[in-house]
């Protein structure tokens, strides 16, 4: 389909040079002698761009400009003047213009800036739906009367911009809750940024949050980002707060006081307008009480809050969730819709989850690969969710009995055997879902003579 570009230029001969040279190189144009008429014509069919003049009677091109973002913000527009200066090209940007474009026009100036123009509006485009289908996936299911309640919760706490502290068991869903909030929130457009605080030794906290100067200690070859400044505009999101070293909270709360941070070996206070999701596995009163965080940062985190349910205390969600992840599951691994046998559903119901969604997700995964059929049975369980084996009779022990270490050793080749066939002996993918390093699976893999099927294991 040919793209439509709207010509809003008080100068009739100007309208119609720009609409011959678009024309030819396939474009459809329409054209308004004003900017009242520019936007009545955008709100009857919008256009997928606009070249607008700034000056002209009436409402000039900026006051133009301002109403046509106000009412299609992701509308392109591309400002025009014979008298404009750097300060007009600036101002204009910053309410939203693509670029500038000075009088006389150039011909190869212009159909390289709207070509440009209507790339990135493409690309915007396709951004919004990829994040559309995320949002999608990023759903908090649960048909609990509690469930409920914290599906309303992140809806109110999704449209301030104020810290948020968030608390849980492990597994509980809380990176998941931040991502539900960030998607529904106004700066949905703009960076996601996570950061495990448990994960990194203390003496590297600091630049990883804040970034670093060159020379700021050996190895700092180079001005390195911190997370803070890659979330610019939008959420930062702190796994495990509690785990942050004492002068590390010291420059949290300074960027939560006054939107202020400073690099390691940095002297100049930078700005940073960023919206912080801090998540907690320990009670953080408990660790001011003990010294370990600062009640001040406590304060300013725990503005609003939302603490999250485990999965033992509503199980009738373990069905609904179960459903979610068999069909995400399903579909990533291009494999037809797969379901549970009645006495699978019945034994994931049963069960404490004491991993909470993220067990029962990994557990869901996992029943997905290593399924080949429609049906998911008993047989394809783990070994914690299947049913006791029956205790042998009295004086007669079951048969084929092999020493424990043995038998240990049997079940770990068989299980890694069936979860390098579902991976397609992918091991990288295999350490995922069994949770270890891959360096320490190969060496399993290498101790029980485990033959590679796989350009990976050669």
């Amino acid at each position: 389909m040919k793209e439509t570009l709207l010509i809003i230029d008080d100068e009739a001969n100007i309208r119609s040079s720009l609409a011959g040279i678009l024309e030819d190189e396939g474009f459809v144009t329409l054209g308004a002698a004003s900017g009242e008429a520019g936007i009545e014509l955008v709100r009857a069919e919008p256009p997928d761009l606009v070249l607008l003049d700034i000056w002209m009677p009436g409402i000039d091109g900026m006051e133009t400009l301002r109403r046509l973002k106000e009412s299609h913000p992701y509308l392109p527009v591309i400002m025009m003047s014979g008298h404009g200066t750097i300060e007009t090209a600036v101002k204009a940007t910053k309410m939203g213009a693509y670029d500038f474009i000075e009088k006389p026009l150039s011909l190869e100036k212009i159909l390289v800036t709207v070509a440009n123009a209507l790339a990135m509006s493409l690309l915007r485009e396709q951004n919004r739906s990829l994040l559309n289908l995320a949002a999608q996936e990023q759903v908090m299911v649960g048909d609990s009367s509690v469930m409920r309640r914290v599906g309303e919760q992140l809806l109110l706490v999704a449209s301030s911009d104020a810290p948020l502290l968030i608390t849980g068991e492990r597994g509980a869903g809380k990176g998941l809750a931040a991502r539900v909030i960030h998607l529904n929130s106004p700066c949905r457009a703009n960076p996601f940024i996570e950061l495990n605080c448990a994960g990194i030794p203390d003496e590297l906290v600091d630049s990883e949050l804040f970034g670093h100067e060159k020379g700021a200690f050996p190895g700092a070859v180079s001005r390195k980002k911190g997370k803070v400044d890659l979330a610019e505009g939008g959420t930062l999101l702190l796994h495990r707060i509690e785990t942050l070293p004492l002068r590390t909270q010291v420059g949290l709360l300074r960027l939560l006081r006054e939107e202020l941070f400073l690099r390691v070996g940095g002297v100049q206070p930078l700005e940073a307008k960023v919206r912080v999701i801090a998540t907690a596995v320990r009670p953080l009163e408990a660790e001011c009480r003990e010294g370990r965080f600062l009640d001040e940062l406590y304060s300013a985190l725990n503005v609003l809050s939302l603490t999250l349910p485990p999965l033992r205390e509503r199980p009738e969600d373990i069905g609904p969730l179960t459903e979610q992840f068999l069909s995400l599951y399903s579909r990533r691994e291009g494999k037809g819709r797969k379901r549970l046998a009645r006495e699978v559903v019945a034994r994931l119901v049963a069960y404490g989850w004491p991993g909470n969604v993220r067990e029962l997700k990994n557990v869901v995964e996992r029943l997905v690969i290593m399924t080949a059929g429609g049906v998911i049975g008993e047989e394809a369980l783990p070994l914690f969710l299947r049913p006791a084996v029956a205790a042998p009779t009295a004086g007669h022990p079951p048969a084929g009995v092999v020493p424990l270490r043995e038998a240990r050793e049997q079940f770990e080749r068989e299980y890694l055997v069936r979860t390098l066939e579902g991976c397609g002996w992918d091991v990288s993918r295999a350490a995922d879902l069994l949770e270890v390093e891959r360096s320490l699976l190969f060496k399993r893999i290498k101790g029980h003579g485990i033959e590679m099927t796989s350009p990976e294991g050669l």
